[in-house]
C-alpha cells in the first residue's frame, strides 16, 4: 500500500534488539518482505524481530484477548516469519507503552499469540513478565555441532526451544545457521536451541540460536527455558517441593533473573531500553523488493 511516513522506535532487552512500529489501528500492512527489510542490520533499522504495536480490539488474532489485554504484540522473527512469543519483545513493548503514555508504573496485560502475558513495570526501571507455565513434553531431540552431540531437553514456553548442556559455549559453534537436530518431526516449525554451561549454583549461562533470526544477544522465552530445564536436572521442581525456584541466566547482552513459582507461573524480570525513534522514509518503504 501506498504509505506517509511511518513511525518507529528501536530497542533491545538485554541486547536482543527490535524495532518497533506503533501502529493502534492496525492500518499499516506488513507483508513478510517489509518486515525483513525494516530489520536488516545493513540495508534497513536493523533488529533481532520486529513489535507491531496493536490494540487487540483491532487485530483479528488478539481480539478474543481485548478484554483482558487492550494491546497486542505482533511479533514478527527478523525474517519476517510469525512467532508466537517473545520474552524480551514483551518488555521492550511494555517499556514502549509506558514511554508513550498507554501504560503507567505497576501491572499491565498484554496479549501475545501465546497467550495473555502479565507484566509489572517497576519504578525502578527493570520490568517483570509473567510467561506462563512451561510445558515439558516427553521427546526430545540430539543436536549436533562440529562432531559433537548432546541430548536436548524439549520445553516449551508458548514457542518451542531445545535446551543442550555442554561444557563449553564455544562447543556451539557460529550459529550462523541452524545446528543440526534429529529427529526433525519433533519441531515441525522449528526450534530454538539453547547451549547452555554452569557458572555456579543456580547460576548458568547460554547462547541461542533464535528460529528464524540466528544467533542473538540475548532470548528471553530461551532464558525461561533454560531455567527449567537446569532445575530439572539440577532435581528441583517447585510443584513437588512447594518452594520457588530461582536462576540466574547470563547472556551475551547481559542477564536476566528467572523464577518457577509451585503453582508453575515462571517470572522473568530484566530491563528494557528504547534507544531511538524516528520516521521511516515512505519512498523506501514502499519500494518494491527485488
Amino acid at each position: 500500500m501506498s504509505t506517509s511516513q511511518i513511525a518507529f522506535l528501536k530497542g533491545h532487552g538485554t541486547e536482543n534488539d527490535f524495532v518497533i512500529v506503533p501502529d493502534p489501528d492496525n492500518a499499516i500492512d506488513l507483508p513478510a518482505s517489509a518486515v525483513a527489510r525494516l530489520c536488516d542490520r545493513r540495508a534497513g533499522i536493523g533488529g533481532d524481530g520486529l513489535l507491531h504495536v496493536v490494540r487487540s480490539a483491532a487485530h483479528p488474532e488478539a481480539r478474543a484477548m481485548a478484554d483482558e489485554a487492550e494491546w497486542f504484540m505482533d511479533y514478527r522473527n527478523a525474517d519476517g516469519s510469525i512467532a508466537e512469543m517473545c520474552g524480551n519483545g514483551v518488555r521492550v513493548f511494555a517499556g514502549y507503552l509506558q514511554r508513550a503514555g498507554h501504560a503507567e508504573a505497576g501491572d499491565l496485560a498484554v496479549a501475545t499469540r501465546g497467550g495473555v502475558k502479565k507484566v509489572h513495570l517497576a519504578k525502578d526501571g527493570s520490568i517483570t513478565v509473567s510467561m506462563g507455565r512451561a510445558l515439558l513434553p516427553a521427546d526430545g531431540v540430539t543436536v549436533s555441532v562440529g562432531g559433537r552431540s548432546w541430548e536436548a531437553r524439549n520445553v516449551n514456553m508458548g514457542n518451542p526451544h531445545a535446551v543442550a548442556f555442554v561444557d563449553d559455549l564455544a562447543y556451539a559453534g557460529d550459529l550462523l545457521s541452524v545446528p543440526p537436530y534429529s529427529p526433525a518431526s519433533v519441531y515441525p516449525e522449528g526450534v530454538n536451541i539453547e547451549f547452555v554451561v554452569d557458572r555456579g549454583p543456580r547460576h548458568v549461562a547460554m547462547r541461542v540460536h533464535e528460529r528464524g533470526s540466528g544467533e542473538t544477544r540475548s532470548c528471553g522465552t530461551g532464558a525461561c527455558a533454560v531455567a527449567v530445564a537446569a532445575a530439572r536436572r539440577d532435581g528441583a521442581d517447585p510443584a513437588r517441593t512447594g518452594t520457588p525456584v530461582t536462576y540466574t541466566v547470563d547472556l551475551p547482552g547481559g542477564t536476566l533473573v528467572i523464577t518457577e513459582r509451585p503453582d508453575g507461573g515462571i517470572e522473568m524480570t530484566g530491563p528494557a531500553v528504547i534507544v531511538a525513534e524516528g520516521l521511516l522514509d515512505a519512498a523506501w518503504f514502499d519500494a518494491p523488493t527485488d
